[in-house]
């Protein structure tokens, strides 16, 4: 037994599925419960008893005689009735056509077959799945609140734009009151759309749904190939069982001879029958193949609709005209044929389901749940402040910005990461922006704002086409951070930022691409520009001539442009105080002398390059403050590095360096010496007699053996490294280096134990902090 809850979901689902029924199918499954009934009555008249009756043709023949006083009437047999029955059931199977016994039969059994088949596409495994998913998503979409707000405020919006065109056309006040038309255009009502929390979760998850089953759907088409198959079957099955058939009308008759063998037991061998049921059948016949060659042209009109209509193409004109929801996707091969099933039964339906496809729909769903996730007090506990004491505001994988953003009038920095759409209005107040993938667009009337407020922008993009618009307008932009692929494609490879001639205050230029000649464009802010940056991404800056008219930059940054020479356009910039010329494959610097007509120059960086040895023209460079050429492959470092008297920092770290001559005392004004990762087995002596103004000096991870006793005299010293190397034993002297006090003495702590017992004890007081250094140092100087 089956209980009523267990039988409740199968009629569910069965009312469900009458939604994917057009017109014709449901005609068509009408026809078959007749053709199954008629079937029926016919197979129920068949098993009555008396099918057929038979009487013997011979009315002589027998073997007794009538008596005399018996009274016949009509044709004496002299048969008993078991006689006549076994007659009736002999000339029943031996002289009845096949057509007259089983024809009710295999009408109930083609009735059952059409019957079967006319919702095969609707229960077959590969199928029944997705439909029953869709119809599920169906009664959601019905359920949903969202469905009828987004509907009702649609309509007012038609209302409101068929109001305002009479108003336009008819009202004399669209022309001496243009303000009041205005606000009644831009006036959207599905802003005003707002649901409880709950409600508009379920919405949202509603839209994920429906877009996850549209990817799924959207690249099959069994339900539709299963539907077409299921069809053109039944066609098939109809002209087969039209075939057979109607040639079998004319084998129906009411009367026919038997000739019977069993003569012996009947006494007679002709008999003449009637078949009762002759006419009943014919007439259910009839009926039967009436019902069956409408059910055919059904089938025939549904191939016909099949074929002729585009069924894996949907592409909401209905809807599109009904209401002001105008974006909606073109739909393809499943989902296509599933909406056009449905449109057929009701396009209101349809027009239910749209609201979850419709982009235009979801847009003021996702504001009203960004409006309550990203409140003014959500965004200020986001805030954060940097070492600069700015204010900073990250806000990653939203839908749009937040308008509480623009209510945080003490943003010094705003971030944006993946915003889907980015867009800025006029109240916006930072002075930094960084936009990481984002499609930026601006109001109307907020370029005014960006042009004179705008001074840090930062932008990373795929592709070129990705650029907004309106940065070659920003006037007063100081600070460009472009990070992408800055040429667009195709024949003819042009600069994809435009013009920058409108970027007056233009000082700093930093670009992460990969340009194979440096832009033309540049030259139209070479009077402002005092700051190039090039992060070639190992791609080779193949032309560098145009370095030669950016005349103004006192500051040139190329990395990872694959340089293996000095380039000459350098020379042109006479204002140059700093060139950068790190992570390229620099072998040799004889073009170096050509730099000496750069009397501002004073930082040099050429580390992480392939570079042997210094020309003695290095000499030329009597600016220089910072030098740095670390991770190179020095062997040696030439006497004329030494005639650099004003240089202040010099790295020397992770190359070949085996000795450092004495003239290292020359560099008077060195205050940081970084000699680190080379193979020094010592450290000269006149290091520390001469350069009494080091501060840092980093000697780890050599050979060093010992430290000569001199060391003692850089009493400015704050930060000296020895770890890594060879050494056995530490310095009393020092202990004169006041300015280690705090940790500044990085050695194992092994080394320690080779100090004096006191000096050790004092190591606590020189970790400890900086103001017991002098109580520390007088102790132990009076001690000593």
């Amino acid at each position: 037994m089956f209980s009523l809850s267990e039988l409740a979901p199968l009629n569910q689902h069965q009312n469900q599925c009458k939604l994917l029924k057009p017109w014709w199918e449901v005609f068509m499954d009408y026809l078959g419960v007749l053709m199954l009934l008629a079937s029926v009555l016919a197979c129920t008249e068949q098993l009555s008893r008396d099918k057929l009756l038979c009487i013997p043709l011979d009315p002589h023949a027998g073997h007794t005689t009538p008596t005399i006083n018996s009274q016949p009437q009509g044709r004496r047999t002299n048969l008993v009735y078991q006689q006549y029955v076994y007659i009736s059931q002999v000339c029943y199977h031996d002289a009845l056509p096949f057509c007259s016994r089983f024809f009710p039969y295999m009408a109930l059994m083609q009735s059952l077959v059409l019957v079967t088949s006319g919702s095969f596409w609707l229960h077959f495994p590969h199928t029944s799945a997705r439909i029953e998913h869709f119809l599920t998503i169906l009664s959601k979409c019905c359920e949903s609140p969202w469905t009828s707000q987004a509907l009702f405020h649609a309509a007012q919006q038609d209302t409101a734009q068929e109001t305002n065109v009479t108003y336009h056309s008819d009202s004399p006040l669209s022309q001496t009151h243009p303000f009041k038309t205005t606000v009644f255009e831009n006036h959207d009502p599905q802003r005003d759309v707002s649901l409880d929390k709950n409600d508009g979760e379920q919405a949202r998850a509603l839209f994920e749904k429906v877009r996850k089953f549209r990817s799924h759907n959207e690249n099959s088409t069994v339900i539709y190939q299963v539907y077409l198959a299921q069809t053109v079957f039944k066609l098939f099955l109809v002209v087969l069982i039209g075939c057979y058939t109607i040639p079998l009308l004319s084998s129906f008759s009411f009367s026919l001879n038997c000739e019977a063998e069993e003569q012996g037991l009947v006494g007679y061998s002709s008999f003449q029958c009637i078949h009762v049921l002759s006419s009943l059948l014919r007439n259910l016949l009839l009926a039967y193949m009436s019902l069956l060659g409408v059910y055919g042209l059904l089938n025939l009109y549904t191939l016909g609709w099949i074929l002729h209509s585009a069924l894996r193409q949907f592409s909401f004109p209905s809807v599109k005209d009904a209401s002001s929801l105008k974006e909606f996707p073109d739909l393809r091969n499943d989902l296509a044929f599933l909406l056009h099933m449905l449109d057929q039964y009701d396009p209101l339906l349809v027009q239910r389901l749209s609201v979850f496809l419709s982009p235009l729909s979801e847009h003021p769903l996702g504001e009203d749940s960004l409006e309550r996730s990203w409140g003014e007090e959500q965004l200020r506990a986001q805030v954060t402040v940097d070492t600069e004491g700015s204010s900073r505001l990250t806000l990653v994988a939203l839908p749009r910005i937040p308008s509480a953003v623009y209510t945080l009038s003490h943003l010094h920095v705003l971030r944006l990461e993946l915003i889907t759409d980015a867009r800025f209005t006029a109240q916006l107040s930072n002075i930094e922006l960084h936009l990481y993938h984002c499609s930026a667009a601006i109001a109307p009337g907020a370029l005014s704002v960006l042009q004179d407020r705008l001074e840090v922008l930062h932008l990373t993009f795929s592709h070129p086409s990705q650029l907004p618009r309106w940065v070659h307008c920003l006037r007063g932009l100081q600070q460009l951070h472009l990070s992408g692929h800055l040429y667009s494609e195709g024949v003819a490879r042009s600069w994809a930022l435009g013009s920058l001639r409108q970027l007056h205050h233009l000082r700093v230029l930093v670009i992460y691409s990969m340009l194979q000649r440096i832009p033309g464009e540049l030259c139209e802010v070479a009077s402002t520009l005092v700051r190039l940056e090039i992060h070639n991404e190992g791609t080779r800056l193949l032309a560098q001539s145009g370095l030669k008219r950016l005349f103004g930059l006192t500051e040139v940054l190329l990395q990872d442009c694959q340089l293996e020479r000095l380039p000459s356009a350098l020379t042109a910039l006479t204002n140059l105080c700093s060139l950068d010329l790190q992570h390229n494959r620099l072998r040799t610097l004889e073009e170096i002398g050509g730099l000496s007509q750069l009397h501002h120059l004073s930082n040099l960086r050429l580390a992480y390059n392939q570079i042997v040895a210094l020309p003695p023209c290095i000499s030329v460079l009597q600016k220089l403050k910072l030098l740095d050429l670390a991770n190179n492959q020095l062997h040696s470092v030439p006497l004329a590095l030494f005639t650099l008297r004003g240089l202040q920092k010099l790295l020397l770290s992770g190359n070949l360096l085996q000795h450092l001559p004495g003239e290292v005392r020359a560099l008077q004004s060195l205050t940081e010496l970084d000699v680190s990762g080379n193979r020094l087995e010592s450290l000269p002596s006149e290091l520390f007699s001469g350069c009494l103004k080091l501060r840092v000096l980093n000697a780890s991870h050599n050979y060093l053996r010992s430290l000569p006793r001199g060391v003692g005299a850089l009493t400015e010293v704050h930060r000296l490294d020895l770890r890594s190397n060879s050494l056995e034993e530490l310095p009393c002297e020092l202990v004169h280096c006041s300015g280690l006090c705090g940790g500044g003495l990085l050695v194992e702590d092994w080394l320690y134990l080779s100090l004096p017992l006191l000096v050790r004890d004092l190591r606590s007081l020189w970790r400890a902090s900086e103001s017991c250094y002098t109580e520390a140092y007088t102790f132990l100087y009076l001690l000593l």
